[in-house]
């Protein structure tokens, strides 16, 4: 099936997970950055097909976050993503990261932001693709780091930062003990999405709702709970499938346990996303073309899920 005309989203795209091998080469080049034997360089950067486990595939992540070390790098960043978007007709990305990953002495989270702000308006120009910013909290962080950055996304609310998000150790670090960032967030109407259900967690899941998420990402629990299956049908809490990651972090231990099918016909409205374009080797094509392979999914189906998609995105009419 040629998916070229369709417009596509991208509501769960990592920056740092999605920066190709060429992007890679070219920060290093713009900071003198050390590569090391770039001949490996893409093994360095994808996950294998017998990808064991979600620690083995955030292992991927530190290559690149080591060549975010300044503002013009998330600018570059930025740009190239929406380029790579562009080229199989993504009218729409929600790229998200976490700016205190990247913080260090010479380098503040706002100027971070700032960076990435500048490649979203870079990219605009240059591909015509629209996109917004989603700011990650980390588990792992203090309390008081993610408050402060549900504070400062505030002050971008109007400049592109669309929405917050926590992601992280989901087993290690409960989103209860972030209680405070989502209260500060409904304070600030900022709305948010969350990391939940990724690790077999169905507390976890009902806990982001509790909260106020009206997106979850991955939600690959939830298929324990019929009840819970039908208040996301009901109150419209959109998923964030993420299928090739999905299957390579483990989430769900092969294709044949993958509950896509059993949501969507159950209606609950769920949005493919790529996750991390270069650790998993996708685009939202790739993915697309497994559901057409894997459920028979028709045209139809597939323009279904382009219109969950639009009616989940965080943009601001």
């Amino acid at each position: 099936m040629d998916f070229s005309r369709l417009k596509k989203y991208d509501l769960h795209c990592h920056l740092d997970g999605s920066l190709s091998k060429r992007v890679i080469l070219k920060l290093a080049r713009m900071t003198g950055a050390d590569l090391g034997n770039v001949e490996d360089l893409e093994s360095r950067l994808r996950v294998r097909e017998d990808c064991r486990s979600l620690k083995e595939y955030l292992e991927k992540f530190d290559l690149p976050l080591s060549c975010l070390t300044d503002q013009k790098c998330f600018t570059t960043a930025v740009t190239e993503l929406m380029g790579d978007g562009a080229k199989e007709n993504v009218v729409y990305m929600e790229i998200r990261f976490a700016p205190f990953l990247s913080v260090h002495e010479s380098l503040n989270c706002k100027e971070i932001i700032e960076g990435a702000l500048d490649g979203l308006k870079e990219g605009h120009r240059k591909y015509g693709t629209e996109g917004t910013l989603i700011l990650c909290g980390m588990r792992h962080m203090p309390v008081e780091k993610n408050v402060e950055l549900a504070k400062i996304a505030a002050e971008y609310r109007n400049d592109g930062v669309a929405a917050l998000d926590l992601a992280g150790d989901e087993a290690g670090f409960p989103v209860t003990l972030h209680k405070e960032m989502f209260e500060t967030a409904k304070k600030l109407g900022i709305p948010f999405t969350i990391h939940a259900g990724e690790c077999g967690s169905v507390q976890s899941v009902k806990d982001a709702i509790a909260f106020g998420a009206k997106r979850i990402g991955h939600g690959i629990a939830i298929r324990k709970d019929q009840k819970l299956m039908e208040y996301c049908r009901e109150h419209r809490i959109f998923l964030e499938l993420c299928p090739t990651s999905n299957l390579q972090t483990k989430a769900i231990p092969s294709r044949e346990d993958y509950p896509f099918m059993e949501f969507y016909r159950q209606g609950i409205p769920i949005t493919v996303n790529t996750d991390n374009r270069t650790v998993s080797h996708t685009t939202i094509t790739k993915e697309l073309q497994l559901l057409e392979t894997w459920y028979g999914l028709t045209y139809e189906d597939m323009e279904q899920l382009m219109k969950y998609a639009e009616e989940a995105a965080f943009r601001k009419e």
